[in-house]
């Protein structure tokens, strides 16, 4: 039987949560992190981590120190093998709609399918145009006040088209609202210089090597949605007469972006109002480091925090300076995305304060994940699981879970919207076709598995997984019946022969799925008109022929040159 994770309001609680009302749904926070492999946290215990180079490293100084997470996946349940798509567009995608890229023609960073709209635009296959159920969606329909803070990597969507309440966040491919930011020049942008393209840091007026893209870090490009304070619907930040006075060279965008989180809470709790945050932190990602803009510094320093044992101390940044020429008199760390995964940590600790202070941590479901592979490691790698292979943690004090700690499961970050759709009370239409399987029945029950076998896409690459094979992009099979100390040397399987009776019954098993999801040659985009199609077709034979083979990303264009 199907166990509901949901209130039924002023009935019955039936979610055993141990909450001060009956009428009270939980409250849902879902922090999804960027390019962060699982082997970053030492909670999955790899014995290989990322030095601020990228690559591959064994030196203790470049591991990342997770006291809060660590608690929080031994005190609630963290999974051995999550997966997410390989590169970021196409797993946010999947995070947005529960769905795989037959279904949304989100392929991957270069591949996004196309379709013509209502107005008879051909235009970017949206996710709210392809998937009627997003998550911001569910919220809504569910009574939750909804927030969604950081990254929002949407193409040109409409971002309100989404359902989220409020905003805080870059506005990234959102070309209505990538206007020019009146507050900060740390921007990638291109220029024409003698008639060429040439990308130049609009700080200093330096051509660089890299792609476009606006700061999240230092000196943020922040855009409000829906804000209290704001007098429009969209809106920079900083956006008072307090905001503009306080923003400057130690103005850290992700500590932005939390403030306005913790805010909304305590407004929501005020109101007695379930929330749900989806907080998509850039915090992960490599970026032009602007303090340093002669460095190739591949993941900018953050502000300084130090774990004495109970709580986080934070060094108030203090940087100085002018047109790419600064001092951060010692309050900025080093580069390296070892302290980008610390920062998260102390993140996650102001979170879990902010919850004690509301009195609301028995009535919140946490969830902590990330969307694909560590830069300059596996993100958009179709080798083994290097790409998809994602950290996936669920916090629920107040739930009464029957799993805790490590759960040797298969878990797809497909599976967070219909876990939200029942944590929330939200029925999906029958007829409406869901790939993720909902986690409450497997986190409250005796249920000693939770899904069969995971999936992950790139173009026309496809993964997948059981208990006891693996199949990579590259259509190589791998034996993954036991555990690797780096979580991806696994034995190739060459000779079925000598392979167990499971894993040759499992290898059919996953190569008869794996059909139904392998439309990116034969139908790689939406609904569109027909004289659409034929422009379509025309330039992709075009393009193919001109191009020839594809050849492989290069360094510094592993996401698009997406933010």
């Amino acid at each position: 039987m199907k166990i509901i994770l949901s209130l039924v309001l002023a009935v019955s609680t039936v979610t055993g949560f141990a909450q001060k009302s009956n009428t009270q749904k939980p409250n849902i926070i879902l922090l999804f992190a960027d390019d962060i492999s699982a082997r970053e946290l030492p909670i999955y215990k790899s014995d290989v981590w990322s030095p601020p180079s990228g690559g591959n490293s064994t030196d203790l100084q470049y591991r990342a120190s997770t006291p809060v997470l660590d608690k929080m996946a031994n005190e609630g349940c963290y999974i051995s093998s999550a997966w997410a798509a390989v590169v970021c567009s196409p797993s946010r995608a999947m995070m947005m709609t529960g769905r795989y890229a037959h279904l949304h023609k989100w392929w991957d960073n270069k591949h996004i399918g196309k379709f013509t709209n209502e107005k008879g635009k051909l235009t970017t296959y949206n996710l709210y145009s392809s998937s009627a159920n997003t998550i911001g969606t569910i919220a809504k329909k569910g009574g939750y006040a909804s927030m969604w803070a950081g990254k929002s990597q949407m193409r040109n969507a409409e971002i309100e088209k989404f359902d989220f309440d409020e905003g805080v966040f870059t506005p990234g491919e959102s070309t209505s609202l990538n206007t020019e930011n009146p507050f900060t020049d740390f921007e990638l942008a291109e220029q024409k210089i003698d008639g060429k393209k040439t990308l130049i840091n609009r700080n200093n007026g330096q051509a660089v090597s890299s792609y476009a893209q606006s700061s999240w870090y230092w000196r943020p490009h922040v855009m409000l949605m829906n804000q209290p304070k704001s007098k429009e619907k969209f809106q920079w930040w900083p956006n008072t007469a307090e905001s503009k006075k306080q923003y400057g060279n130690s103005t850290y965008g992700p500590d932005v972006e939390l403030d306005f989180v913790l805010d909304f809470m305590e407004r929501k709790t005020k109101e007695n109002k379930p929330f749900f945050v989806y907080h998509t932190s850039h915090l992960g990602h490599d970026a032009m480091d602007f303090l340093n803009p002669s460095e190739k510094n591949k993941w900018p320093g953050t502000p300084i925090v130090q774990w004495d044992g109970t709580k986080y101390n934070r060094t108030q940044p203090n940087v100085t300076g002018e047109k790419g020429i600064y001092d951060t008199h010692g309050t900025v760390t080093g580069p390296g995305i070892h302290n980008h995964v610390n920062y998260l940590d102390y993140q996650v600790s102001l979170y879990l304060k902010k919850m004690k202070e509301l009195k609301i941590e028995n009535n919140t479901i946490f969830i902590f994940c990330a969307d694909n592979g560590t830069s300059g490691y596996g993100k958009n790698s179709p080798d083994v699981q290097k790409g998809c292979h994602v950290p996936f943690i669920v916090y629920a004090p107040g739930m009464k879970m029957t799993k805790k700690g490590k759960q040797e499961v298969l878990v797809n970050i497909s599976d967070v919207l219909p876990t939200i759709a029942e944590i929330t009370g939200v029925t999906l239409p029958k007829d409406y076709e869901i790939n993720g399987e909902s986690l409450i029945p497997f986190l409250t029950t005796n249920k000693k598995t939770h899904r069969d076998w995971l999936y992950a896409y790139s173009g026309p690459m496809q993964l997948i997984r059981g208990n006891t094979v693996l199949k990579d992009g590259r259509n190589k099979w791998y034996d993954v019946s036991k555990n690797s100390t780096d979580l991806i040397s696994f034995p190739q399987i060459t000779d079925w022969s000598k392979s167990t009776p499971e894993q040759k019954q499992e290898k059919a098993k996953l190569e008869s799925i794996l059909p139904r999801f392998n439309k990116f040659a034969e139908a790689p985009n939406g609904p569109m008109s027909a004289k659409d199609q034929l422009k379509i077709d025309e330039m992709e034979k075009n393009s193919a022929a001109k191009k020839g083979p594809k050849k492989g990303n290069k360094k510094n264009k592993e996401d698009g040159g997406e933010e």
